[in-house]
């Protein structure tokens, strides 16, 4: 049996001892309750008295709440909790993930916060084409789009180019009122709401206008090739095989495709989604990746999880009786 172990962490006195363990303590009890050791706090020092494995994981942990403080961000209960599931796991060490800064906009850095976030992030660094594939929340387009965003400010491609399948209006737009860019807006903008967290929006109007930025409905890209580009298609569950892969045939040289979806969420009236039907064609093939991502990913409202957690347990059951 392994004798406890007793270290001191000593927090600098440049940063608020409150920055970390939250306020009321929120922080602390949340750690208190996923470890057995014994952890005080008190002044600018850390005790913590436990198992061996548990101080290891401990001082990581605090070493990057640490460490995040002293960059002047401010750790939140959401963060702490994938960190902890992080050290559980021991697939990456916490530290890991905060180093991975995607993208830096007026002072907040957007990075993976979950194992599964940091998986699809290395698959896009790493392949030409990248399917991110898994329920709301998980960060799929927002991780992707920041990708892009950074691909373009580091001159790695000379335009970034996003679609989603307007399947609400059947993509039938002529028959809808407005003019195009009117008739589109609803479809498109949650991609705009993504590119305005990333962006100055005048700069964002600025490069749309000058076509270094294209947001388009899918139904636009026939016939197109895509060279020194960064393209993203959204929501791809509701691609038919058809679309999938007449999206997939835009790909031109020095391009980077990344297709988002969750195949929980389809819209389709009738007919195979496409996002379903891919993997079993190109699952395999040498520069394509996949990644799943699962209700572990969310970081959105905490609540965002269990919702999802609830769903995939109601569609494992039905299984289970079918």
């Amino acid at each position: 049996m392994n004798e406890d172990t007793h270290i001191t962490l000593t927090i600098p006195n440049t940063i608020d001892i409150a920055s970390i363990v939250g306020a009321r303590d929120e922080l602390l009890r949340l750690i208190e309750d996923s470890f057995s050791a014994r952890i005080t706090v008190r002044d600018n020092t850390v005790d913590i008295i436990g198992d061996p494995v548990e101080i290891q994981s401990l001082t990581s942990l605090f070493g990057m709440l640490i460490k995040a403080a002293d960059d002047d961000e401010k750790p939140d209960c959401s963060s702490v909790r994938h960190a902890i599931d992080l050290l559980k796991t021991g697939e990456y060490a916490p530290s890991v993930l905060h180093d991975d800064a995607i993208l830096t906009y007026h002072g907040r850095t957007i990075r993976p916060k979950t194992a599964g976030q940091k998986r699809y992030i290395d698959a896009i660094r790493s392949h030409t084409i990248t399917f991110g594939i898994g329920p709301a929340g998980t960060g799929k387009t927002y991780l992707a789009m920041a990708m892009a965003v950074a691909a373009l400010k580091r001159k790695e491609v000379g335009r970034i180019i996003l679609t989603r399948p307007v399947v609400e209006a059947g993509e039938n737009l002529g028959f809808l009122p407005g003019t195009l860019e009117e008739k589109i807006d609803p479809y498109i903008r949650p991609l705009y709401d993504a590119l305005f967290d990333m962006m100055d929006n005048n700069h964002v109007a600025q490069l749309v206008e000058d076509g270094v930025i294209e947001i388009v409905p899918l139904a636009f890209m026939r016939g197109r090739t895509l060279n020194d580009s960064f393209i993203i298609l959204d929501e791809a569950q509701n691609t038919s095989p058809e679309q999938m892969k007449m999206f997939l045939t835009r790909l031109g040289f020095g391009a980077t495709m990344v297709i988002t979806g969750d195949i929980t969420q389809l819209d389709l009236p009738h007919g195979i989604s496409g996002l379903k039907q891919v993997r079993s064609i190109l699952e395999g093939i040498e520069d394509i990746a996949f990644c799943d991502f699962s209700g572990s990913d969310v970081v959105r409202h905490s609540l965002v999880a269990s919702i999802v957690s609830a769903y995939e347990k109601d569609e494992a059951k039905r299984l289970e009786k079918a």
